[in-house]
């Protein structure tokens, strides 16, 4: 839901009879659920663009000392200071009556600002009051039935949160946090009433094809479209994760096979994945080793040491790829560096008396070169 709440599409009138009257008796002290979706910021419909199909308009019909308190309701509510904001909005509503006032779009945004004030302190009672004669000027309005879903939740009436989540959902299918109380309140209705679970909800609301369609057509606010992208973000970063884990393990059983060109390519797509994997880098190292590409497994470990400076496996496999390059002054000097790292590496130990008796030999060689030349 966005910080500005719109205009309820449809007219005033009395809502449907599932819509019920204000809880019974003292309210309980449980504050509401909000599950990543804002419970909802007030909202100013006083702006040029308050309503549809109005350019620049003038506020709305609120005497100013009236829309002065909405507003001043509104700069309170966005500050935390709920109780306070109450008040503000609870002045408007009597001041409202006071000078005549008879706009049900301004008072349904009144008693839901003031609802939202109920729900953050834990009021769910008083809550669904207000939301219900929010929901009685304007029915279908989308943020007083979200609340009233999010008050009935918190007093465990489930059957009737239920029903207003539903009914969220047949005007806006976006509203994830409606999706995910919907899953849950199914799963104790289940476990509550067994498979005739739904014999005993009230009826859900058909809402009107009119209702929908407006509600589909409405341009999303900021806080709607980044709420979106945040969602399509996360599904998106899911779908490359699992991407990524399947084609490690499918690079690993490749070499578990000897299949080394084949590992090397899974390797190099997860690399364009995740750029700064460490492992992947030592892992594609061995398959260069394996097919004598030792220039390739020198630059792979290269990179997994500026990753990891204390990577042993990096230093162990590019000792291994000077030795293919018969640099053996540098495989030896990585040899010691994973000696240093961990005395324990018994290969390293190997590989590093080889490597040492291979130098000696090429030394000894250039040296009957230099002389035989002289």
């Amino acid at each position: 839901m966005g910080n500005a709440q719109e205009k309820p599409p449809g007219g005033g009138g009395a809502t449907r009879a599932h819509h019920g009257g204000p809880a019974g008796g003292k309210p309980q002290n449980h504050k509401a659920p909000e599950k990543g979706l804002s419970n909802g910021s007030p909202q100013d419909n006083n702006s040029p663009a308050g309503r549809k199909g109005e350019q620049a308009s003038p506020p709305g019909p609120y005497p100013p000392h009236l829309a002065r308190l909405k507003n001043e309701g509104n700069h309170l509510f966005k500050h935390g200071q709920f109780g306070e904001a109450l008040g503000k909005y609870t002045q408007a509503i009597e001041g409202c009556a006071e000078a005549g006032v008879d706009s049900p779009d301004d008072l349904c945004i009144l008693y839901s600002n003031r609802a939202a004030c109920y729900l953050k302190d834990g009021n769910s009672a008083d809550c669904i009051q207000d939301c219900t004669k929010a929901l009685e000027l304007q029915p279908y309005s989308l943020k007083p039935l979200l609340r009233r879903a999010m008050a009935y939740e918190s007093l465990e009436r489930y059957r009737k949160a239920y029903v207003d989540y539903k009914t969220v959902l047949q005007m806006d299918t976006g509203i994830q946090a409606a999706h995910d109380s919907v899953h849950r309140i199914t799963k104790m209705l289940i476990e509550e009433d067994g498979p005739e679970w739904r014999e005993k909800l009230p009826e859900i609301p058909a809402v009107p094809l009119s209702v929908q369609q407006q509600h589909r057509e409405k341009p999303a606010s900021i806080e709607q479209a980044q709420a979106r992208a945040a969602r399509a973000a996360q599904v998106d970063a899911r779908k490359e994760e699992a991407r990524f884990s399947l084609l490690k393990q499918e690079g690993n059983g490749l070499v578990k096979k000897g299949l080394f060109q084949e590992a090397l390519q899974k390797y190099s797509e997860c690399l364009a994945l995740k750029p700064d994997d460490c492992a992947l880098y030592t892992n594609r190292a061995v398959c260069y080793l394996k097919l004598l590409n030792f220039e390739e497994a020198k630059q792979d470990c290269d990179s997994a040491i500026r990753l990891d400076p204390t990577n042993k496996k990096a230093f162990y496999r590019r000792a291994l790829a000077f030795k293919g390059l018969q640099d053996y002054l540098s495989a030896s000097s990585d040899l010691q560096e994973v000696l240093q790292l961990d005395p324990n590496v018994g290969e390293a130990e190997q590989e590093l008396e080889e490597v040492t008796g291979l130098l000696r030999q090429t030394e000894s060689e250039q040296g009957s070169e230099d002389f035989n030349h002289f």
